[in-house]
C-alpha cells in the first residue's frame, strides 16, 4: 500500500489593525503575545486607511507605515500590510479579512482586538462577515478594567465575565502583561518635545522627531 503523504498544517495568519499613530510598546507587546500564544505563522499589521470612525485626522499613511516597519521589526513573523492605506474610501475590517482569506484560501485567520472593541463588535460594518471569516482574539490583562493597552478601555472588572458576555460566536483570549499607555499620550508628549522612548521604541521616537510629527497635538 502506498504510504499517505503527511497532511500540511493549516497556516495561521493573525491580523492586527489600527491607526498606529504612532505604534507604541503596548501594540508591540500585544503582537508578540499573539504570535506566541496563537502559534501564528504570520502576523499582518494593517494600518488604517480612511478611518471613518475617528474624529481626528490621522497622520499621513506613509509615516504610519514607516513607523510600523520600525516598531514591529522585532516581532517574529510580523509584516506590515499597506492594503487599507491603498484602498479608496473608508477602511472596513470585513473587506480586509475577505481579501486576505481570498489570497490564502487554506489559512485560518485570527483577528486581534481589544475588549472594548469586542463589546462593540456587533455595531461594526458587516460584523457578521467579520466573525465568519476570522476567529476573534480578545486581548486582556489580569486584574485590569481596561481592554488592550492603548484602547479606550472597558467598564468591566472581570476579564472572564467580559469574554462570556461578548456577542461573538467564539473567541480566544490573549493574556497580556500590564502596560498603561495610549497613542494619545504619546502624541501629547511628542508635541511638548518631551522624551517618548518610555512609550515607543528608539527608532520610532527618532522618526517622530526627524519628521516633526504631532507638533500640533498639544
Amino acid at each position: 500500500m502506498k504510504p499517505q503523504a503527511p497532511q500540511r498544517a493549516v497556516p495561521r495568519i493573525g491580523i492586527f489593525g489600527g491607526a498606529f499613530d504612532p505604534p507604541h510598546r503596548a501594540h508591540v507587546a500585544l503582537a508578540c503575545a499573539a504570535v506566541q500564544q496563537l502559534s501564528l505563522d504570520s502576523l499582518r499589521v494593517v494600518p488604517t486607511g480612511l478611518a471613518w470612525h475617528k474624529a481626528r485626522t490621522l497622520s499621513d499613511a506613509r509615516h504610519r507605515l514607516a513607523m510600523c516597519a520600525l516598531a514591529f521589526a522585532e516581532v517574529p513573523n510580523a509584516l506590515v500590510d499597506d492594503r487599507e492605506t491603498r484602498r479608496a474610501g473608508p477602511s472596513f475590517t470585513a473587506d480586509t479579512l475577505l481579501e486576505i482569506q481570498a489570497e490564502n484560501p487554506h489559512a485560518r485567520l485570527y483577528l486581534l482586538i481589544g475588549q472594548d472593541q469586542a463589546q462593540a463588535l456587533p455595531t461594526w460594518h458587516r460584523w457578521d462577515e467579520v466573525v465568519r471569516t476570522a476567529t476573534i482574539c480578545v486581548a486582556s490583562r489580569p486584574g485590569s478594567a481596561h481592554g488592550y493597552p492603548g484602547s479606550a478601555g472597558s467598564t468591566s472588572d472581570s476579564r472572564s465575565a467580559d469574554l462570556e458576555s461578548l456577542a461573538i460566536p467564539a473567541c480566544i483570549q490573549i493574556d497580556l502583561p500590564p502596560v498603561e499607555l495610549s497613542a494619545t499620550e504619546v502624541r501629547h508628549h511628542a508635541g511638548m518635545h518631551h522624551p517618548i522612548t518610555h512609550w515607543v521604541s528608539y527608532p520610532v521616537a527618532r522618526y517622530i522627531e526627524n519628521h516633526h510629527l504631532y507638533q500640533a497635538d498639544r
